[in-house]
């Protein structure tokens, strides 16, 4: 079953037109295709998370030869599958090398990676879907894993497209300034309207008995949070960041988010209006964060660039 065949997962409206309130944000408007991943049995053929891959039967699997200290057995480790996406599924998913149109993901489950020694190795291929004829019935197991969040719950996808706009340090000039003061004003109303409402003993001021909430443009307008493809990339941890390509130095591009988790405390007008599970993969990214690849918009196969946030 195609997963535009499967019930889908619907996006509130957001609770503020963004373009109305700042019209130079319409030339930064991005689409992004919001994955959804829901607990499911996918099959080989399926966009999936944690799922078996169309893989060739004569194609060696993909492996991590970095030395793993509490890996029993000898080297290489299999590499975990993570995600397989289809391009007929995905509006937002780009066309790969030489017109492929099947992504699939992999990564170690053992941080032990990049000049730290403690870093993630996700390892993406790219292939055309329909050259695979005779597909793998078993994928290679690593037989020991570092870390339980590097094993995903097998998911199928509910693919939904919506619209973004960049995260908010990297707005600048005019538009930057008028948003962060909107910003600023927006969460010292909040705050008073808590104030207020303690001062009143109003104990259902918001819906979990917290503050008061108003829509903000981090958290409300810009970027969504959860698994998408595509769109503008957020940048909690670090604060915006440079992301070239190695290869030609073009600006890369957002092309998948992996995420710990769907929504949180301060984005939950992002839930989906038919359910709203955090961490239906099981998946951890870093310290509860979230995993962006990047993408080279001249040339598909320039390596990836990744970051962890």
């Amino acid at each position: 079953m195609r997963a535009s065949d499967r019930p889908g997962r619907t996006t509130p409206p957001r609770p503020l037109d963004v373009e109305s309130l700042f019209p130079t944000l319409a030339a930064h408007r991005r689409t992004a295709t919001r994955l959804h991943p829901r607990p499911g049995t996918p099959g080989p053929h399926d966009s999936h998370v944690g799922g078996p891959l169309l893989w060739p039967a004569d194609e060696p699997w993909p492996v991590c030869t970095t030395p793993h200290r509490r890996a029993p057995g000898p080297e290489p480790l299999p590499l975990v599958a993570l995600a397989q996406l289809h391009a007929r599924d995905v509006p937002d998913l780009p066309a790969g090398p030489d017109g492929c149109d099947l992504l699939q993901v992999f990564w170690c489950p053992f941080d032990a990676h990049g000049p730290t020694g403690y870093g993630m190795y996700t390892h993406l291929r790219w292939r055309r879907a329909a050259e695979v004829r005779e597909p793998a019935a078993e994928r290679p197991a690593p037989g020991a894993v570092g870390f339980d969040g590097y094993l995903p719950e097998p998911c199928l996808l509910h693919p939904e497209q919506i619209t973004e706009y960049p995260y908010i340090e990297l707005l600048t000039g005019e538009l930057g300034a008028a948003v962060e003061e909107w910003e600023d004003a927006q969460e010292e109303a909040a705050y008073e309207a808590g104030e207020e409402a303690q001062e009143e003993e109003e104990e259902e001021a918001a819906e979990d008995g917290g503050e008061p909430w108003l829509p903000t443009y981090q958290c409300d307008l810009s970027v969504a949070p959860g698994w998408k493809v595509g769109g503008h990339a957020a940048w909690n941890l670090t604060g915006p960041g440079t992301m070239d390509c190695e290869a030609c130095g073009c600006p890369m591009e957002l092309l998948l988010t992996v995420a710990t988790n769907e929504w949180h405390v301060d984005t939950r007008s992002w839930i989906p209006l038919e359910d709203g599970p955090r961490n239906p993969t099981g998946v951890v990214v870093g310290n509860h964060g979230k995993l962006n690849v990047f993408a080279c918009p001249r040339d598909p196969s320039h390596p990836h660039g990744f970051s962890v946030q």
